[in-house]
């Protein structure tokens, strides 16, 4: 009967519901979202930068702004994988198999 069953359905490993992950939708959504974030942060630092005038403060936020970039994209290709180490094993000694239901004669 299993080998029956394991034919039918493949030989697929099974999907627990609190791993599964974003529909890709959802996951390009908080990418861009991610990114139009780090993005307008990085738009602030110049406008800050121009308005504080000069002195070290002026620095810092050039220096943010130049670096926001590269960490918007590394950020926005980010990917969040929901693992939580658990394997599902078949059968075993600690789970055997119901038996078979008995057939009508």
């Amino acid at each position: 009967m299993r080998d029956m069953a394991r034919d039918q359905h493949g030989d697929r490993d099974a999907v627990r519901i609190t791993t599964a992950s974003a529909s890709r939708n959802e996951e390009i959504a908080g990418r861009q979202r991610r990114y139009v974030i780090s993005m307008t942060i990085r738009t602030i630092c110049f406008v800050a930068a121009i308005l504080v005038g000069g002195g070290w403060l002026r620095w810092v936020l050039v220096t943010a702004a130049l670096l926001l970039p590269y960490v918007a994209v590394v950020m926005a290709n980010a990917t969040h994988s929901k693992s939580d180490d658990f394997a599902l094993r078949p059968g075993g000694a600690a789970h055997p198999e119901l038996p078979a239901r008995p057939t009508p004669e």
